[in-house]
């Protein structure tokens, strides 16, 4: 067996004194593992952080067996970010949502939603938006898509500031004031393309919270998992005011 892909680079782990087995996230063939010859070496160690894109040759004798990765740096992205600490945090969260998909499934989608943030992950608030429509494409993904286009109650388009935790659909501001301190909020970052400006602090704190919850109820809880630390860490190191300028 044997196939060659691109792929985003999510983790490894040690096996034996040199050698690495890597998690990748492909197109393709999906989150996929391999054993990485000297992956544990100097040599190989700048190639495979998480983040980077990498062209990858998978060897094996059966399709059920773990395999062999050739390797080759593409997008060596990772040495760029690994002063930043909200991008070390985001790509560890971001490879602890990928790993929420059966491996070896094809995701397109992800991957191509993967790879763009990881163009955005050095600019905090470009990031964090970023992050959250991923957690929200992801959620789609799995079955668990969100209705945001559309009031639940009154069917309309416009106003759509509230989400219902039951169902998981927008509600408008007019259909939901009487129960508002029941909803989730729905800031307009999330709906549709991609608004003007970039969202506030408080904007970031509500679509996490709302991607949060329906991650937690759906996603982590079936599977006695919670929300991962980085997760955490990453929100807080993308919605803490940004350091004033320098005087000129």
């Amino acid at each position: 067996m044997e196939w060659s892909d691109d792929g985003i680079v999510l983790g490894t782990r040690h096996h034996g004194e040199a050698n690495a087995i890597l998690e990748v996230m492909t197109p393709a063939h999906g989150r996929h593992l391999g054993l990485v010859r000297g992956g544990a070496g100097q040599r190989m160690r700048p190639v495979l952080q998480p983040g980077n894109t990498v062209r990858l040759t998978w060897r094996a004798r059966l399709d059920e067996h773990l395999g062999h990765f050739s390797v080759e740096g593409l997008d060596l992205r990772a040495g760029a970010f690994l002063g930043l600490s909200h991008a070390v945090f985001g790509v560890t969260h971001l490879a602890a949502l990928c790993r929420q998909l059966p491996e070896r499934d094809p995701h397109e989608s992800i991957h191509d939603a993967l790879l763009a943030v990881l163009d955005r992950i050095a600019d905090r608030r470009l990031a964090a938006a970023a992050v959250a429509r991923f957690e929200l494409q992801l959620l789609a993904e799995l079955g668990f898509g969100l209705d945001l286009d559309r009031c639940a109650v009154t069917g309309s388009s416009r106003d759509l500031v509230y989400v219902s935790p039951k169902s998981g659909r927008a509600v408008s501001g007019a259909a939901g004031a009487p129960w508002h301190d029941r909803l989730l909020r729905l800031p307009a970052f999330l709906q549709g393309e991609a608004t003007a400006g970039e969202p506030s602090a408080e904007e970031l704190a509500a679509g996490f919270a709302l991607t949060g919850f329906f991650l937690t109820r759906h996603v982590l809880e079936p599977r006695a998992a919670h929300l991962p630390e980085a997760r955490s860490s990453f929100i807080a190191a993308v919605t803490r005011p940004l350091p004033a300028a320098a005087g000129g």
